[in-house]
């Protein structure tokens, strides 16, 4: 933490951090699904083709439905369950899915040291996160959110989800700042190149060092 709190600037042109939670804060998303698939026997990628039956057969993409509080938490298992289990032939629960995912992540200890020593440097500082409703104890329960960020925007809570740029415009907007004074930190390129077309300086979140190199060269910018 010493080490990053050295060279994080203060605030100049640019002055607020904005950040990803899963994948960013967090290990790899992966780690959750593989842990889900080595429990239950489930590859991945007939999860993939679960998803893509339940978008074509409702026409819309239940993990973003999900993720924008339209569908609770049991509603997307069992939609999921449903198709995994006609797709592999044999019953699937999906009732431990969330616990087996949760337990395999771990806390991204650097760039949550970035993250503290860009407020306390004096940046006004705000997590956005595409998540579920129900999730959000498991998720709190992970980091000091209340002393990291100034402000929470959680998908599932506003009704917008990354990459619609109308959720960046909200998290501007609570944190009092233009998109142009914000740097922007996700895994997701998809997410990164919606921010960047605002007008942030985005970082695509690889690993730790790529990371945190190229989000303190935006942080001087």
């Amino acid at each position: 933490m010493s080490d990053i709190a050295a060279d994080v600037p203060a605030p100049g042109r640019r002055r607020a951090l904005i950040v990803d939670f899963g994948g960013v804060l967090t290990t790899p998303l992966l780690d959750g699904f593989a842990a889900f698939q080595d429990h239950a026997g489930v590859p991945l990628e007939a999860l993939g083709r679960a998803i893509a039956a339940c978008t074509a057969r409702d026409g819309a993409n239940p993990l973003h439905e999900l993720e924008l509080g339209r569908m609770t938490e049991d509603e997307f298992l069992a939609a999921i369950a449903a198709s995994l289990s006609a797709d592999l032939g044999r019953p699937v629960a999906m009732h431990e899915f969330a616990d087996r995912y949760w337990a395999a992540l771990r806390v991204n200890t650097p760039m949550v040291d970035l993250v503290r020593a860009a407020r306390e440097a004096g940046w006004a500082t705000a997590l956005l996160t595409n998540n579920v409703r129900e999730w959000e104890p498991r998720w709190r329960a992970m980091l000091p959110v209340e002393e990291l960020f100034a402000v929470v925007v959680d998908s599932a809570f506003v009704g917008l989800r990354k990459p619609d740029p109308a959720i960046y415009a909200l998290t501007c907007d609570r944190l009092g700042v233009a998109v142009g004074d914000c740097v922007f930190i996700d895994d997701l390129p998809a997410n990164v190149a919606a921010a960047r077309a605002l007008g942030m300086a985005a970082v695509h979140y690889r690993e730790p060092a790529q990371a945190l190199e190229e989000a303190l060269t935006a942080l001087r910018s």
